[in-house]
């Protein structure tokens, strides 16, 4: 195995903060709605109720905005037997120039003894007209499993790659003067099998999309490019 592209990787990440620190002068900070106002009640299909993360949690990850929620099916009366929850985080930073940014979930997930099964970078189809791609990540801790899918979006951008994720980011502080971005993750219990979560998953990505992306910073429709 050729040694160059684990150490292309290395350099890359290590001269990001490098770079982007040096051009930090009068960084453009969006704005957005806060996740405080973020609706528990999703497509009246979600009823979520807010968990919050421990100060000692928050202090590490310095995040400027976020929300950790469990999001529940309703019955739909129509022989609906969908009763997965799902948990649904989101942890924004609107600069990450002085080293204040988000925690791949490859290092924060085994940190927490889950184990990684089975990596896959997947696309969803989310509307007729949108297709994302994004991780699909089968973890598990002891006897427990749980399917999680995660992306980062930066800028308007679906990003599954944390690589070019920084990529992006020294691009769009060059070109934009932003360093703004997000890391949003769901998690599905696996309660028959992988697949059977992946849907669950896909149906409440689909429900919480339109949500998601007005709580995002705004960008123009054109900006917006899943990769």
């Amino acid at each position: 195995m050729k040694p160059w592209p684990f150490l292309l990787a290395i350099c890359l990440l290590a001269g990001t903060a490098v770079i982007v620190e040096s051009l930090s002068h009068g960084e453009v900070i969006p704005n957005k709605k806060p996740f405080a106002d973020f609706p528990l009640l999703i497509a009246d299909r979600w009823q979520g109720r807010e968990l919050g993360l421990d100060e000692e949690i928050l202090q590490v990850l310095k995040v400027n905005d976020y929300m950790m929620r469990i999001y529940k099916p309703i019955p739909s009366g129509r022989g609906s037997t969908m009763r997965t929850p799902v948990s649904l985080y989101v942890g924004y930073y609107a600069s990450q120039r002085t080293g204040a940014t988000y925690h791949s979930p490859k290092n924060c997930l085994p940190g927490a003894g889950w184990q990684f099964v089975d990596t896959q970078i997947v696309p969803v189809r989310l509307t007729k007209d949108q297709t994302i791609t994004i991780n699909r990540v089968l973890i598990q801790k002891g006897l427990d499993q749980q399917l999680v899918l995660y992306w980062y979006y930066d800028r308007g951008r679906v990003i599954a790659s944390e690589y070019w994720a920084k990529g992006y980011m020294i691009w769009d502080a060059m070109t934009k003067n932003r360093t703004d971005g997000s890391l949003v993750r769901v998690m599905v219990p696996v309660e028959t099998t992988p697949e059977a979560a992946f849907e669950v998953g896909v149906s409440f990505l689909r429900d919480v999309w339109p949500l998601l992306q007005e709580y995002m910073p705004q960008v123009q429709n054109s900006e917006v490019r899943p990769l």
